[in-house]
């Protein structure tokens, strides 16, 4: 079977990418297809992450184990789509360059039989202009505090300001 997938980038202009790829394919297959379709060198850090109906976040697999090779890391190249992706689980998360953070929404669109003479993956549609750089992220999840209105007079703390 193909999965039709469409790719969203997390930006406020409408860019996304529609992909064919076999169901029997690696995720570090579809990390390829990925790069390639929106003109990314593929050299960078990237994961994908399982998630909800509503985005949340949820597992993480990772391109290379980072975590000093002890196995514990689910990795891309041993995840295929057939045992992440399906009708009931539809979505995945995709970030490219940990730096930067392009950040995009994976989803299964349609699953449908093999067209005999057609190379997969395969680029279906293109839509939209990649942006010279990610928009910015607000990672924030509880207000800052504020020090100076926190301690009303600091000669009540108990510290000696001469320690040095």
């Amino acid at each position: 079977m193909i999965y039709k997938i469409r790719i969203i980038l997390d930006a406020e202009d409408d860019v996304f990418r529609d992909i064919e790829i076999a169901e029997s394919s690696s995720l570090e297959e579809l990390h390829n297809a990925i790069t390639q379709a929106f003109g990314f060198l593929g050299n960078e850090m990237a994961s994908f992450y399982t998630c909800d109906d509503d985005w949340n976040q949820d597992e993480e697999i990772a391109l290379f184990d980072i975590n000093d090779g002890d196995g514990s890391a689910r990795l891309m190249n041993e995840t295929f789509l057939e045992d992440i992706m399906s009708e009931q689980n539809p979505k995945l998360i995709y970030v490219y360059d940990f730096l930067i953070m392009w950040t995009f929404f994976v989803e299964l669109a349609d699953i449908v039989e093999k067209e005999d003479g057609r190379a997969y993956p395969n680029l279906l549609f293109s839509f939209g202009e990649i942006p010279e750089s990610p928009p910015e992220k607000n990672f924030e999840s509880e207000p800052t505090v504020d020090f100076d209105d926190t301690f009303e007079n600091y000669d009540d703390l108990d510290f000696d300001e001469n320690w040095n």
